[in-house]
């Protein structure tokens, strides 16, 4: 006799998923944290950009039937969100300082009458008493699920985009005792998990790290060329689907797009600076045309969801390793080939080096205590974006050892697939090292120092910056916090000197 049939057990979770998203099962990492939520516990998510961090916040008040508040950083990521959670039949709201008084009663009573299921916020709402007494009327009716704090790094010094705002979201724990709290972000090396964790007060929370490697994404990065024109051309040329090209003012942003519709790209500028309709047709642009190709500073892209984006272009040395891979991490999400290139040149550094420390004080200024503290952790985190891109290893494993993840070299990016020759540097690196020496305390300036260099032992000035940028990245060298204009030899330099090494380098 046949056995009785059994019937499958049904998955609460997973039919949620299918039901509100359309998705046949859940991406990795995604499900513990719902779960965790679900069971009122705290949770710390970093999962790559593209692994679907949003949906860990947003089916669990689609499964439980309350609200869930979400900490946003920026008003246009939050409507991006709102209105994608919205084409699905979901009820989801912004409240900004723009909403018209119309928009906000609906608000008000979608909220009184549990009907909305996200709130974003901007983290300065949280300073207003009509949202706090909007999270104490909704943990009074007990409709608050849980809150979320989306782009998490932006709380601590140490990541690459601290925020002042988001120092005060530690007051969210005394505003809401008894209500779980999750925070997620695509990149937070093992400091800046830390920092999270103990300034938003979370208690014994469950920590999901997914690793960061996105195997369909080519690193490539190369010095910019005087007239980078012709080469992103070429690049745009072979790209498949959109394409993004961040620049980094909003100046070098219109003229690239001016440049590139002018040799018949019909490329789009996006940035702050443009007037909030002029951004909605842009944003519109990129997610309606077949194939746009937008150009941008770098907080354009935050939450955007377009799948087929087969070229992210940096036209700047980016700031940090921990951005860029944020930032790179949007080509690619439909899971096919795709490419990540910057194009830099060493100047880079030293005019992002000099707009950070004009930002961090006053005119003829020091800066103060904390500002020099992020003063010192913006530098560090250039320095380090500078030796991915000048270095000779995968580049890969270079960014995801900044966020605390060690991986074998990918064999997909060009430091991989095109391994230069090496050549002994020792000689020419005892030179300098002996030079620095000579000046003791009193540091000497780069440029004077490579071109006494050229002067005295050959080869051109800018070989000679080269090296000495690379005895920065190997910390043989101290630099100034101004970009590395003055040089002091440090005490593994003065070891160096006493009891030399192997150091080879592409030549």
């Amino acid at each position: 006799m046949d056995p009785p049939a059994t019937t499958p057990r049904r998955d609460p979770l997973r039919d949620a998923l299918r039901r509100h998203f359309g998705w046949a099962d859940f991406r990795p990492g995604q499900r513990p944290v719902v779960e965790a939520l679900l069971a009122g516990r705290d949770c710390l998510a970093v999962l790559p950009t593209g692994a679907g961090k949003s949906l860990c916040f947003q089916l669990p008040p689609l499964v439980r039937g309350g609200l869930v508040v979400v900490i946003s950083p920026l008003v246009a990521l939050m409507q991006d969100q709102v209105n994608q959670l919205r084409q699905r039949g979901i009820a989801a709201a912004c409240l900004h300082g723009g909403l018209a008084p119309g928009e906000r009663r609906r608000l008000q009573d979608s909220l009184a009458d549990n009907r909305l299921r996200l709130l974003y916020l901007a983290p300065e709402r949280l300073q207003a008493e009509a949202t706090r007494q909007l999270l104490d009327d909704a943990i009074a009716s007990g409709s608050l699920v849980a809150l979320a704090v989306d782009e998490a790094h932006c709380i601590s010094a140490w990541g690459h985009d601290f925020r002042p705002d988001y120092r005060r979201l530690g007051q969210l724990r005394a505003l809401c005792p008894g209500v779980p709290l999750v925070a997620l972000s695509a990149t937070a090396a093992p400091q800046v998990r830390a920092d999270i964790i103990r300034l938003l007060q979370l208690r014994q929370p469950m920590v999901q790290v997914c690793s960061g490697r996105r195997p369909n994404l080519h690193y490539a990065m190369d010095r910019r060329p005087a007239d980078p024109l012709p080469r992103v051309l070429e690049e745009l040329a072979s790209a498949r689907g959109a394409v993004l090209i961040y620049a980094r003012t909003r100046r070098s942003v219109e003229d690239w797009a001016a440049r590139l519709v002018a040799a018949g790209i019909p490329a789009i500028a996006y940035h702050a600076g443009i007037d909030p309709e002029s951004r909605s047709l842009a944003l519109a642009h990129f997610q309606e045309q077949p194939a746009p190709v937008l150009v941008a500073t770098v907080a354009f892209g935050m939450g955007v969801d377009r799948p087929d984006v087969g070229l992210v272009l940096h036209l700047d040395l980016p700031a940090s390793p921990e951005g860029y891979l944020q930032e790179s991490g949007r080509a690619g999400r439909d899971g096919l080939a795709a490419r990540c290139l910057v194009l830099f040149d060493p100047e880079d550094r030293l005019s992002l080096a000099r707009a950070i420390r004009a930002s961090a004080s006053s005119p003829g200024q020091p800066p103060a205590a904390d500002d020099a503290e992020l003063l010192y952790q913006a530098q560090r985190q250039l320095r380090r974006m500078e030796a991915v891109a000048e270095g000779e290893g995968c580049r890969e494993q270079a960014l995801l050892l900044s966020v605390g993840e060690l991986v074998e070299p990918c064999g997909r990016c060009d430091s991989c697939q095109h391994q230069p020759h090496r050549a002994d540097w020792s000689e020419p690196v005892s030179l300098v090292l002996e030079a620095l020496a000579e000046r003791q305390e009193r540091g000497a300036d780069l440029r004077l120092l490579s071109e006494r260099l050229a002067r005295d032992h050959g080869r051109e000035p800018e070989r000679w910056r080269w090296l000495l940028r690379r005895l920065v990245q190997e910390e043989l060298l101290h630099e100034s916090d101004d970009g590395g204009q003055r040089l002091w030899l440090r005490p593994s330099g003065r070891r160096y000197l006493r009891d030399p090494w192997p150091l080879r380098w592409a030549s």
